[in-house]
């Protein structure tokens, strides 16, 4: 077995769990290939640095798994290096809610072992895809969501949005949120977006703090594919995938829909995203008694 790790630098509370792993890579004769950042990180915080079988620089490597060791962020960035490869990766949480990962990072010895004895399942998660006609993306995909939103000024953006074609609305508000079912527990969450189930093939289009309260979240099919202008005062604006920004032209036109390609996401058996959710969100759980 061939492993890819990533991960963020912010590890020094498992440290012990950290070491316990590198040795049950050594022991059990997996590759193990490190980001080159991140193998730094690790060489100075640990008291001896991993052994790895290479090193990974660009986007370019092969490997059986990518474990992530971090937040939903970092993730995210492990899905950016993954590209369109069919390989799956494994999130293991060391951040904050962590959402997509498959295990805590006190967890990291057992995780091996499922990994090894195939005590997992692959999920496929849809992803969004950016074109332009005038604008070529070096990454246009993205697994949460893609933003448009304001740049510089405070006033609004009129963002004018067609669905297949036909005109749908006219956003006047500080931006609009494209969301995959996996980013609906995301950004388009914090503005009212709806949750959906991580196996739903749709998109959502969530307005942030729009001029008219007529102007709703919106849940289309997986064929449909959104046309996007933008009219800016600064005559800019931004467009971030997964929190990667990029500042545009108001005369930008874009065009977002799925992409062919999902990523795979390895989610243990004993694992489910309702418990993820109820437990995250804390649902069915009285605070007032707490308190």
């Amino acid at each position: 077995m061939k492993i890819a790790l990533f991960g963020k630098h912010s590890q020094q509370s498992f440290v012990p769990q950290l070491l316990e792993f590198f040795h049950l890579i050594e022991e059990k004769q997996i590759e193990l290939l490190i980001e080159a950042d991140f193998y730094d990180y690790l060489k100075a915080i640990l008291p001896q640095p991993p052994k790895a079988d290479d090193f990974i620089l660009g986007d370019c490597f092969q490997a059986d798994f990518a474990l992530s060791l971090g937040g939903d962020g970092t993730l995210l960035n492990t899905a950016r290096r993954v590209g369109g490869q069919a390989i799956p990766i494994v999130g293991i949480n060391t951040g904050r809610l962590g959402y997509l990962s498959a295990s805590d990072g006190h967890d990291l010895p057992q995780l091996l072992d499922d990994l090894l004895q195939g005590n997992y399942e692959i999920e496929q998660r849809a992803r969004l895809c950016l074109s332009s006609e005038t604008i070529k993306f070096d990454y246009p995909l993205a697994l949460n969501e893609i933003a448009i939103t304001r740049r510089d000024v405070a006033a609004m953006l009129h963002i004018h949005a067609s669905v297949n074609g036909e005109y749908l609305n006219d956003y006047q508000a500080d931006g609009l949120i494209l969301s995959t079912a996996t980013g609906s527990t995301a950004y388009s969450l914090s503005v009212g977006g709806p949750i959906l189930m991580p196996d739903n093939r749709s998109i959502i289009l969530s307005p942030i703090a729009p001029h008219t309260l007529s102007m709703r979240p919106i849940v289309l099919g997986a064929d449909a594919y959104v046309d996007l202008s933008v009219e800016s005062r600064s005559k800019q604006y931004l467009v971030s995938l997964d929190g990667h920004s990029l500042s545009l032209p108001s005369d930008t036109r874009l065009r977002v829909r799925l992409a062919d390609t999902p990523v795979l996401l390895v989610r243990r058996k004993d694992q489910s995203f309702v418990h993820t959710l109820r437990t995250k969100m804390m649902w069915g759980k009285d605070l007032r008694s707490e308190v």
